[in-house]
């Protein structure tokens, strides 16, 4: 573990902020890269071992054109070394936009008052889930306005109604939640109902920042929400997934942020967040919000690639905020997992599809609106295996028992056979004929290359038991 409470000048403690401000900048301000130095902390991460703040900040300071290809590249050698071929797929799920905060870059934000609001009932979330099962979908991440009808008991039976929905084959296996901080009483109910990941974005982890965008409701109070997945842990939730929100300040600052965030449940709970994602600000209903620290594609990329270095067995989510051509470049530096055939609108996935997209009816603007079977088309063309697995959390590969597994680099044993049955699955029952044909030439030749012979003959008997109608099978 690199965490060493001299290192830092704030102690980490349960439930207690973390951020000194003035240590992030004398880091950023202080790592100077040069060529070797940069070598070596790559040559570092490709061993499987996670970068100190200090040797982050040094590859975030590297400007020099062959470095930073350097970077880039090392990020998409240590992506596949861990994760191998395969991304992750998921859909965002709005259950309500009903919210009591005035987040500035938000659609949502409760002085919008052009903002439709809506609350999913009973019978819309089902029709929600049904048309989305009927796209291939297996995995879904639940979103919620802080508001207080959306409390523990609320989030509970949505969720609880989303793992009761089946149609055919059609069934989500694991729904992960994006919402409100809670206390641990709160989080603890939620965690009755078998969520996935709790998702809870610092947005910035700028003090003074956060507070010139958060200037009502409970959203303004910092420390509560940089504390919020400790209590998440403390309620028994232990695969919880961080972000921060790219335009809000420097970026150089988030990162380390992010990797402070991450060093943070290392020191106290020996396990890091399940998940870091990085959304950029793009536009929203009626947005008003300033510039000066919009990130260029160049430095997102960038970002992303020394995210991946800095922690290399933490998933990486990147959503359709950004458009199709940032994403499949991007997708090689180092990301797991990305949204598909993606509607954010109250009622969305159930609307006429050539209505569009409406801002005053969305949190943001979605710039990827390519549908889920077009996405995969395109990772089957990159020869990246689609993946809607779930098996880990379903086995209980979870926490700390999932760095048990991951860290020593295990878990590609698992997860690219236990891809390769769930993209079979879709193929069977949802995929074009073209699609289908073109994914079963890709899964050929993955088992192809399959060194391990007992695991590619277990592997095949299980493809020939999906292709006979059994569903739900993993290793």
């Amino acid at each position: 573990m690199l965490y060493n409470p001299q290192n830092y000048k704030v102690a980490d403690k349960p439930m207690e902020p973390f951020i000194d401000e003035q240590e992030i900048w004398d880091f950023i301000d202080s790592s100077k890269p040069d060529s070797h130095k940069v070598k070596d902390i790559i040559a570092k991460s490709l061993d499987k071992h996670r970068l100190t703040l200090e040797e982050t900040a040094t590859l975030i300071n590297c400007t020099e054109p062959g470095l930073v290809e350097q970077i880039k590249e090392g990020a998409k050698t240590l992506k596949e070394r861990i994760y191998s071929k395969r991304i992750v797929l998921f859909a965002p799920l709005y259950v309500g936009n009903l919210c009591i905060n005035n987040c500035l870059y938000c659609g949502f934000r409760v002085s919008n008052t052009m903002q439709h609001r809506s609350t999913l009932t009973h019978d819309e979330l089902v029709n929600q889930v049904i048309a989305l099962e009927d796209k291939g979908q297996k995995r879904l991440i639940l979103v919620f306005g802080e508001h207080p009808k959306y409390n523990p008991d609320f989030i509970y039976d949505a969720v609880k109604t989303v793992y009761q929905v089946k149609k055919g084959n059609g069934e989500i296996r694991r729904v992960n939640i994006n919402a409100a901080p809670l206390d641990i009483d709160g989080f603890r109910r939620v965690k009755e109902a078998g969520i996935g990941t709790y998702q809870i974005f610092q947005e910035t982890y700028h003090r003074g920042a956060y507070a010139q965008y958060h200037k009502k409701g409970p959203k303004q109070h910092y420390d509560w929400r940089l504390t919020a997945l400790d209590r998440a842990q403390e309620a028994g939730i232990d695969d919880v997934g961080i972000g921060a929100l790219v335009g809000l300040y420097d970026w150089r600052f988030e990162t380390l942020g992010l990797i402070r965030h991450v060093n943070h449940f290392e020191a106290v709970y020996n396990v890091g967040p399940h998940t870091i994602s990085f959304p950029r600000i793009q536009n929203a209903s009626h947005l008003n919000i300033g510039k000066d620290y919009n990130v260029s594609n160049e430095d997102f990329t960038k970002m992303i690639a020394i995210l991946r270095l800095a922690v290399p067995y933490t998933g990486m989510i990147l959503t359709a905020r950004e458009p199709a051509f940032v994403r499949d470049e991007i997708l090689e530096f180092g990301v797991s997992q990305i949204d598909g055939g993606t509607n954010i609108e109250i009622k969305g996935y159930t609307k006429d599809e050539a209505e569009g997209q409406n801002l005053d009816k969305e949190q943001f603007q979605i710039n990827d609106n390519r549908s889920l079977n077009e996405i995969i088309n395109e990772l089957v063309v990159k020869g990246m295996i689609p993946s809607f697995c779930t098996s880990c959390y379903r086995a209980g590969r979870t926490g700390e028992h999932f760095m048990e597994f991951s860290v020593p680099g295990f878990i590609k044993r698992f997860c690219q056979p236990n891809a390769i049955l769930t993209f079979a699955e879709y193929l069977q029952d949802y995929a074009p004929e073209d699609t289908k044909i073109a994914g079963y030439a890709l899964i050929e030749k993955e088992i192809t290359e399959m060194e391990d012979a007992s695991l590619k003959q277990k592997l095949v008997e299980k493809l020939e038991a999906v292709k006979t109608g059994k569903r739900d099978l993993y290793f």
